[in-house]
């Protein structure tokens, strides 16, 4: 049940124009947001830093809709609500210049949230882009940091679902009301998101995703985390605004450097030029954390790494290649046989079809489609759901070989 403390303050957050300046006035005047709603007209007026347009404003508390209405709406979506006044509001957030008012949260924010990092970057990613958030993503995952970003497609989507496949925690930071996912293609991931996580957002539960809410929101991403981290991003991407506002926070700045002649590495490279720091490997995000975060970190490595290509001779345990040898021997001599690449066990039915259709030792994308009577969208779809999880790799002319 929510207080009547925090009711208020869904109410001043659902006035347009009342932001925190405001809300501090009035709580430092009246004690409570509580208070200061039922306040007069007289009692208003006798607030000197309230200005006479505001002192109206308050006085006709114009909202989109009934406050009764926004309550409904919490309870019906299953959310929570955490103000800036509350002991559990994230530590990160509340130190930022304008932290919002009320959280609005579905799924769980826990403490160990606070060990986080952003991914962020261009809707219009490249496989490059999206494969380079994803492999980061799982890797922090699998270090028990939090991802956070912010739904959108490209390089968002990869950095949540990476973060999920590896068992880790990720949090959507949304330009909407979470009564609004958007984009929808991405709805089944938000109900995973919710379960592994949180979906959070500082607009009313009505909010429609507007353009201008973005840019306001992406505070929110880089004021939860310790450090941002920008891949792939023209020099008018949005995630730059994520950068920048990271920076100013006085939180890490990281790119992944692109291809030279890409759009989509003019962003990042700018950042570059400019001091953000060039991210290789994990460990290049990781070394350049707090030091405190960095006796948080599992310092071992994890227990189920993400799928790769097989180790090398050179990279195994000692004994494992003379072992293999002496197995190998004593079996009966046949005819040599290809070797069985098995399929890792979390893929999905359709993962499981394209990858089953891919012959040794490659195959081409027509003949993939014909294999699995599947449509040629949906094949390309599920390969590069494949090559993100790094199973299969793409080579020159359209053909995919397994890993």
């Amino acid at each position: 049940m929510l207080s009547n403390e925090t009711i208020s303050l869904i109410h001043l957050n659902m006035i347009q124009g009342v932001g925190l300046k405001t809300v501090q006035i009035l709580r430092d005047a009246f004690g409570s947001a509580e208070r200061a709603f039922q306040a007069t007209s007289d009692e208003l007026g006798k607030i000197d830093r309230l200005t006479p347009a505001m002192r109206d404003l308050l006085q006709r508390k114009p909202v989109q809709y009934p406050i009764e209405r926004e309550l409904e709406l919490i309870q019906e979506y299953g959310c929570q609500v955490l103000t800036l006044y509350d002991d559990a509001y994230p530590s990160h957030l509340k130190e930022i210049d304008t932290p919002p008012i009320v959280l609005y949260i579905k799924g769980e924010l826990t403490s160990e949230d606070s060990l986080s990092l952003a991914l962020v970057g261009s809707r219009d990613a490249k496989d490059y882009g999206r494969k380079a958030s994803y492999r980061l993503s799982y890797q922090l995952a699998q270090r028990g940091l939090t991802v956070v970003s912010g739904l959108a497609r490209g390089i968002d989507t990869s950095a949540h679902r990476g973060a999920l496949e590896a068992g880790g925690r990720t949090i959507a930071v949304m330009g909407s009301g979470l009564s609004f996912i958007y984009p929808a293609t991405n709805t089944d991931l938000a109900e995973k998101i919710t379960a592994s996580g949180a979906l959070i957002s500082e607009f009313p539960m009505e909010t429609t995703p507007k353009p201008k809410n973005f840019p306001r929101r992406n505070r929110i991403i880089s004021g939860l985390t310790l450090g941002t981290v920008v891949v792939e991003a023209s020099n008018r991407s949005g995630a730059l605004i994520t950068a920048r506002l990271a920076g100013e926070q006085g939180r890490e700045v990281f790119a992944v450097p692109g291809e030279i002649f890409s759009e989509l590495s003019t962003g990042t490279h700018k950042l570059i030029n400019n001091g953000a720091k060039l991210v290789n490997t994990v460990d290049d995000l990781l070394n350049e954390l707090p030091r405190h975060a960095l006796s948080q970190i599992q310092s071992t490595e994890p227990a189920s790494p993400m799928p790769e290509a097989e180790t090398e001779p050179s990279q195994q345990a000692p004994g494992v290649e003379k072992r293999a040898s002496e197995r190998a021997s004593a079996q009966p001599v046949e005819a040599e046989q290809p070797p069985q690449i098995t399929p890792p066990p979390d893929l999905t039915p359709d993962e499981r079809t394209v990858f089953d259709a891919i012959e040794d030792p490659a195959s081409h994308i027509d003949t993939i489609v014909r294999t699995t009577q599947l449509p040629i969208s949906q094949v390309s779809s599920v390969l590069l759901m494949l090559e993100l999880k790094g199973v299969v790799q793409q080579l020159p002319g359209k053909q995919f070989t397994k890993k």
